[in-house]
């Protein structure tokens, strides 16, 4: 898939898949709950975040990274 969020936008989503990972252990929920909610949500975040793409993003055309020199 072409990249398609800019490096601001991959910092703060590794923060908040970080975030939502922890959440998921240290909420007081129930486990599915947790799972579901704040884990699945943060394995998503820190996915796009590591590969540098978005499939909404893809999906909708749309992209943050800035334009290539020559472009």
């Amino acid at each position: 898939m072409k990249r398609n969020v800019g490096n601001l936008e991959r910092l703060f989503r590794a923060l908040g898949g970080v975030g939502l990972l922890v959440c998921a252990v240290m909420a007081p929920l129930p486990l599915a709950v947790r799972l579901a909610a704040c884990g699945g949500l943060g394995v998503y975040l820190l996915f796009t975040a590591l590969a540098g793409s978005c499939l909404g993003y893809a999906l909708m055309g749309r992209s943050t990274c800035p334009l290539e020199p020559g472009r």
